[in-house]
């Protein structure tokens, strides 16, 4: 009679199953978690440009004209610092859009490209 000693550890199948489940939750999770992401940057997006355009509005109406440039929201504090565009991850891309008449910025826009949403039409 051959006694067979008693290993630690585990077979190679078991740890095939254990990594195919893995990787079966992963692909079922994984989707929605960046759907999510990219939900959350809109949300900040649409938040942030409602902030900086409520900015301007004080700003007109304090001062009775537009201001040249986004840096004088936050010079004049209107604004603590310049917001970052959640999608670029960066304060310049900024879209700004002058008056008709050249007298300062009436309105701000992301500069970020959306393949499905244009956000500099937002």
């Amino acid at each position: 009679m051959h006694k067979r000693k008693a290993t630690n550890g585990f077979t190679l199948i078991e740890l095939m199953v254990v990594m195919a489940i893995i990787a079966l939750l992963l692909t079922i999770a994984a989707p929605r978690y960046f759907k999510h992401l990219d939900r959350a940057r809109e949300s900040t997006l649409r938040e942030t440009l409602n902030v900086m355009r409520d900015s301007i509005d004080k700003f007109h109406g304090d001062n009775g004209r537009y201001p040249a440039a986004l840096e004088e929201l936050v010079n004049k504090h209107y604004l603590a610092r310049l917001p970052r565009d959640p999608f670029s991850e960066t304060a310049d891309t900024w879209i700004t859009v002058p008056l008709p008449d050249g007298g300062g910025i009436w309105d701000v826009h992301s500069g970020a490209g959306g393949e499905a949403k244009p956000y500099a039409e937002w």
